[in-house]
């Protein structure tokens, strides 16, 4: 990208979205829950009030100055560091992304505003929505997901209920599990249940195999995501690491590496999928921004993880 971009990411490889060009539309951890397991750090700032957070205009302008300079993604993902739907102008954003590119459009959303028809108006402009359901009941949802107090699970699957009812296109529900919280049997049928009614297109197993907000969250074992996968169905199955095959047609320096980072812990191998650049390029990146006390590492599954102090 030819100048720092304040609303766009990447393009980053994803797992279940290729090659994702990211979109942000909320302030830094700006979300209706505050998840143990977030990527993104502790204490966000939760509400539930929707309004619009950022110029919508100019974050259709950096979206054509990108794709303007021939970057191809797979998909424009509308994600970030926050909940989108809190942004009001989420449609009319979607409506403008369609003006200019035939790029399908993806958001990445908690799910927990659905139970609202505007938000569910304005995410069935999108291609396909990721929402999320991490617990089978009450308990374990305030546990998981410590959302804004005017959210409850019942108020989230009510929405996805809503949105599955009024949208034709694809929904891939994802599930976070954490060995000890929701990964017992009981657990897992009440959330088959539920899926039950939620009806989703396809079901995405994910667990902490990055840094996680507080510490102590444990990742479930391979053989437990395939035995929770087979009891909630044929449509469940367990994302792995994407694998680039592809590298981002982008120039990437210290400022680039940092962008992606503040919106996940990276390893190396993620840097150089989601930059392009060598290996031994993205290490002298890396080297000066840990010289300088910019970001910092921790290490989690057998794997060294960039994040910012």
């Amino acid at each position: 990208m030819t100048e720092r971009m304040k609303y766009v990411f990447g393009p980053v490889p994803s797992r279940r979205l290729g090659l994702s060009l990211g979109v942000d539309i909320v302030p830094f951890k700006t979300c209706t829950q505050n998840c143990i397991y977030c990527q993104l750090g502790r204490n966000a700032v939760t509400t539930s009030q929707r309004k619009a957070w950022v110029p919508t205009d100019d974050v259709l302008a950096e979206l054509r100055q990108v794709l303007g300079e021939g970057v191809r993604p797979d998909y424009i993902t509308i994600s970030g560091s926050g909940e989108p739907t809190l942004n009001s102008d989420l449609g009319p954003l979607i409506d403008g992304i369609r003006m200019f590119t035939e790029v399908p459009v993806a958001v990445i959303t908690n799910g927990t505003l659905l139970s609202d028809p505007a938000v569910r108006a304005d995410c069935c402009k999108a291609d396909v929505i990721l929402p999320s359901l991490d617990a089978g009941d009450e308990a374990t949802f305030q546990l998981v997901n410590r959302p804004h107090d005017t959210i409850s699970l019942q108020r989230l699957v009510d929405g996805l209920c809503a949105l599955r009812s009024e949208y034709a296109g694809q929904i891939w529900l994802e599930i976070f599990i954490i060995e000890g919280v929701n990964s017992d049997a009981d657990q897992v049928e009440k959330i088959r249940e539920l899926i039950g009614h939620i009806a989703p297109d396809k079901v995405h197993l994910n667990t902490a195999v990055r840094p996680t907000a507080e510490r102590g969250v444990s990742a479930a074992s391979p053989a437990r995501l395939a035995e929770i996968a087979h009891v909630l169905g044929p449509k469940a199955e367990v994302i792995a690491d994407f694998s680039a095959g592809r590298a981002a047609s982008i120039q990437a320096g210290s400022e680039d590496i940092l962008r992606i980072l503040r919106r996940r812990p990276c390893t190396m191998e993620d840097i150089c999928g989601a930059t392009g650049l060598k290996r031994l390029e993205v290490a002298k990146h890396v080297e000066v921004l840990l010289s300088s006390g910019i970001i910092e590492t921790e290490s989690r599954n057998n794997a060294v993880f960039y994040r910012p102090k």
